[in-house]
C-alpha cells in the first residue's frame, strides 16, 4: 500500500471515465477530475469530486493519476506536453486506461521512470455499463506488484488481470477489440444472409441464442441490428483506431490477420462515409449498402 491516503487524479471524463470516476468517489476515494470539456468533468461535483481547470492543477497531489483519453497522442500531450509528468511527486502512479498501441505504452512507462514515477497500461472492457457497475475487465501490463499494491483501488472499478510487462495490457485490449470487430461483423453478415433469404433476422437471433454462436455481441449488438437503433454507445471511429492499432502491431511482428484486415476495410468505408460517431454495430448499414451496390451493378 502507498503509505498516505490515496489521492486520485481522473484524466478524461467522457463517455467512460465520467463512470469509472463515479465509482472511485462512491467507494470514498477523493478524486479530483480533469477533463478538456469542463462541464463533462463539472457534473461530478455532485458526486464529491473536485474539478480542476487544467490536468497539472488535477495531479497536484496525486498518488494515483488515471488518464482516458481518446488515443496515444492526446495521451503523451497531457503527460509531457501539458506537464503533468513534471507535476507529480516522484513514486506517484500513471494508470493508463485509454486504448493505444502497446509501442506508445512502452514509450511512456520508460519515459515517466526517468521521473520516478510508475506506470501500468490498464485498458478496460465492458462499455459504459460495466463502468457504471463497477465490472469492467481490466487488462494490465507492468508491474505485478505494483498492480497489488493497487489492488483497492482497482476493485472500485471491476476485475483486473495481470497480462505480462509494459504494453501488454494494451496487446490484450487490441486482441479484445480484434474479437468485438470480427464478431459484430460476423453477426450483421449472418443477419444479412438470413433476411435475404426470407428470413426474419428478429427470429434468428431467438433462435441461435444459447447455442455456440452466443456472445455478449449477439446479445446486446446484435439487438441494436434488430431494432436498427444504433446509437454512439461505443462510436465506429474508435474501433476503426484500435483495428488499425491491431494492424500496425501485427505488422511489426509479421503477422498476416485476414479476418482483421477484412473488417478493417469494412469499418474504415463506415467511418469515411459518415458513420465515425454511430455505434459500431452501425456496421450492419455499410454491409447493406455495400450489397445494394452489388445487386445493382
Amino acid at each position: 500500500m502507498i503509505g498516505k491516503p490515496r489521492s486520485i487524479a481522473f484524466l478524461g471524463t467522457g463517455l467512460m471515465g465520467a463512470p469509472m470516476a463515479r465509482r472511485l468517489l462512491h467507494s470514498g476515494f477523493a478524486v479530483t477530475v480533469w477533463n478538456r470539456n469542463r462541464e463533462k468533468a463539472q457534473d461530478l461535483a455532485q458526486d464529491g469530486a473536485v474539478v480542476a481547470d487544467t490536468p497539472t492543477a488535477a495531479v497536484a497531489g496525486a498518488s494515483v493519476v488515471f488518464t482516458m483519453l481518446s488515443d496515444g497522442k492526446a495521451v503523451e500531450d497531457v503527460l509531457f506536453g501539458q506537464g503533468v509528468a513534471q507535476a507529480l511527486d516522484a513514486g506517484a502512479v500513471v494508470v493508463d486506461s485509454s486504448s493505444i498501441s502497446p509501442d506508445v505504452a512502452r514509450e511512456h512507462a520508460s519515459t515517466l521512470a526517468e521521473r520516478g514515477i510508475r506506470h501500468l497500461d490498464a485498458p478496460v472492457s465492458g462499455g459504459v455499463v460495466g463502468a457504471t457497475a463497477g465490472t469492467l475487465a481490466i487488462m494490465a501490463g507492468g508491474d505485478a506488484a505494483l498492480l497489488e499494491e493497487l489492488a483497492d483501488v482497482f476493485a472500485s472499478l471491476g476485475r483486473v488481470t495481470h497480462v505480462g510487462p509494459s504494453g501488454c495490457g494494451q496487446l490484450a485490449k487490441l486482441g479484445n477489440q480484434q474479437i468485438v470487430a470480427i464478431t459484430i461483423g460476423a453477426v450483421a453478415e449472418a443477419m444479412l444472409l438470413v433476411e435475404a433469404g426470407g428470413g426474419s433476422r428478429e427470429a434468428f437471433r431467438r433462435a441461435i441464442r444459447g447455442g455456440f454462436a452466443e456472445s455478449r455481441i449477439l446479445d446486446i449488438h446484435g439487438q441494436r441490428m434488430v431494432d436498427r437503433d444504433f446509437g454512439a454507445a461505443g462510436p465506429s471511429k474508435l474501433q476503426l483506431k484500435d483495428l488499425n492499432n491491431i494492424i500496425a502491431t501485427a505488422d511489426g511482428l509479421s503477422l498476416t490477420l485476414p479476418l482483421t484486415q477484412a473488417v478493417r476495410a469494412e469499418f474504415a468505408e463506415f467511418v469515411e462515409q459518415g458513420g465515425g460517431e454511430t455505434d459500431h454495430s452501425g456496421l450492419l448499414l455499410q454491409l447493406e449498402k455495400n450489397n445494394q451496390r452489388s445487386s445493382k451493378g
